[in-house]
């Protein structure tokens, strides 16, 4: 007989080795999926993690990674803070998007007007739609208590609704022949988030990430509201002893995390996306959930899980030109890693044992 006996205390030795097993265990069971397509398995698992690092054209692929990765780290950043204290913003996408039409309305509205002041304005303007979509949940938690993770995530459908009204509408290109899409930011110069480093990749999003990450690693290890939201999360009794502000720690969170997705989406649209169109949105506010666990809600943990992530957008999209594998089978892959995550996960409390139950 095989049962899961609760652990005295957690292990902390496999909270640290569960990502490791999860991405050997996704490696394992993609391989088999990619079998059981017809694909070669070792060779699609060597497209995903080897060609965009080392192979022929990795002098293309790399540069992507930071592309990629920065708004995975930025919103997983945010997201983290509110996951460590027990409050659960699944809305991140919502406020990704809003931060995109934010920033880009701003930048479209000096349209002619070259000038230095209107990207910072952009960032300015970015955050704040971020902050205010993500206030609603918040204000609506704190005031009649509703569950953040259903009115957070209903709202990303409204801000996808917004989206679209804004492509044909409002944000609409005057000169685009009827087609839905707002004009392209990266022809506007005072508006585009250009590479800081020709070739690199490195653009203010990526900084904006670094920053970030530094942020959160001194909130949380050197203040005190980064030891209200510890406390919060690993002990709320003892967190209402020690005086924390259960209403201040929400919208802080809830706040925080919208302003960095918000942030991400601004810099996004600015930069690699280049315009408001009806698919603007990828999904990474959701990908970033699975970022933020895989790094152990850690500040630098997210760093290297955003790279890992990355590296499956690009390595996944290598696959799909270049073995033919389609894009849900790719999308299956990353769904996986969350999965065995959460499946190893699981014995950093509990254990197994083999053989009767004892009998009290």
């Amino acid at each position: 007989m095989v049962r899961l006996e609760k652990r005295p205390q957690a292990s902390q030795a496999f909270s640290w080795a569960a990502p490791v097993l999860a991405v050997l265990a996704t490696m394992v069971f993609g391989g088999l999926l990619f079998a059981a397509l017809g694909k070669d398995p070792l060779a699609s698992i060597a497209t995903i993690f080897w060609e965009p690092l080392f192979g022929d054209f990795a002098f293309y692929y790399r540069p992507q990674l930071l592309i990629k990765g920065a708004p995975l780290v930025l919103i997983a950043i945010g997201l983290s803070l509110g996951f460590k204290a027990g409050i659960w913003n699944i809305g991140a996408e919502g406020q990704y998007i809003m931060g995109a039409i934010f920033g880009a309305g701003v930048g479209l509205a000096f349209y002619p007007t070259e000038s230095v002041l209107i990207f910072p304005l952009m960032v300015l303007a970015g955050a704040l739609g971020g902050w205010i979509w993500a206030m609603i949940p918040a204000v609506l938690k704190v005031k009649f208590g509703t569950n953040e993770i259903l009115v957070s995530l209903m709202l990303v459908y409204v801000a996808e609704q917004f989206l679209a009204s804004m492509a044909l509408g409002l944000l609409k290109n005057p000169e685009g022949f009827g087609f839905p899409g707002s004009r392209n930011l990266q022809q506007y110069p005072s508006a585009h988030n250009a590479e800081l480093i020709t070739g690199s990749g490195m653009h203010w999003g990526v900084v904006a990430a670094l920053i970030a990450v530094i942020f959160a690693y001194v909130l949380l290890a050197r203040h005190r509201l980064g030891f209200a939201i510890r406390v919060t999360g690993e002990a709320p009794r003892a967190a209402k002893f020690s005086g924390v502000n259960p209403v201040r720690l929400v919208l802080f969170c809830m706040g925080m995390s919208g302003l960095l997705a918000g942030l991400a989406g601004m810099f996004e649209v600015a930069g690699p996306a280049g315009q408001i169109t009806i698919d603007f949105n990828v999904g990474y506010g959701f990908t970033a959930i699975i970022v933020a666990f895989l790094g152990r809600l850690h500040p630098i943990g997210i760093l290297l899980a955003g790279g890992l992530m990355a590296l499956t957008y690009i390595g996944g999209d290598i696959a799909q030109s270049q073995l033919g594998l389609p894009a849900a089978a790719i999308q299956v892959f990353q769904g996986m890693l969350l999965f065995f995550l959460l499946a190893f996960d699981l014995f950093t409390n509990y254990r197994l044992r083999f053989g009767r139950a004892e009998v009290a």
